[in-house]
């Protein structure tokens, strides 16, 4: 029988994909060393622990949303389209890593105080891009003049944040 040895990538990338399915709570190390095709004790040569692994695929999904909302911030033209760009970035993210999307979606909250402060502050950044080119559109006329930008965006992110529930396989 021939090993393959496995990398830090593979163990982080496996650790979304039982965070995902299964929640961090619901994915014991021994499953994740299952799913790896290692004994539980040998993940410890990869990683110190769960959580640290929460920690590495939330942090990535967190650093996907931002680049697609820089990216979107930068799209030429009116509020309009900043805002087309910043919920294609958002429907990307979340069809191109679902796994790591559905992990700092519904996760993160799992992180240990540190780590969820510094993940709930790039969140609120996020979101208030979206609010940013909300009060922009208002003031450039993309949008009605009664919209509230805060509401507003919590709506839309609402709204994004369920495709990911719509991606589970039986939903």
């Amino acid at each position: 029988m021939v090993s393959i040895r496995k990398t830090h990538s593979d163990v982080v990338d496996a650790a979304g994909r039982l965070f995902a399915e299964r929640g961090y709570h619901g994915t014991s190390m021994r499953a994740l060393g299952k799913e790896l095709g290692l004994l539980g004790s040998s993940l410890y040569s990869h990683v110190d622990s769960k959580q640290d692994l929460l920690v590495e695929v939330v942090e990535e999904g967190a650093r996907l949303f931002e680049t697609s909302a820089e990216d979107a911030r930068t799209t030429q033209g009116t509020a309009r389209d900043r805002l087309a760009a910043l919920v294609t970035g958002h429907v990307t993210v979340v069809l191109d890593h679902v796994d790591v999307a559905r992990t700092f979606l519904n996760e993160a909250r799992m992180l240990d105080a540190e780590h969820r402060d510094r993940v709930l502050d790039a969140r609120d950044h996020y979101e208030r891009v979206f609010r940013s080119v909300l009060a922009d559109g208002v003031r450039d006329g993309s949008f009605r003049s009664d919209i509230d930008p805060k509401t507003a965006s919590i709506y839309i992110l609402s709204v994004l944040n369920a495709l990911e529930r719509m991606t589970r396989p039986g939903h």
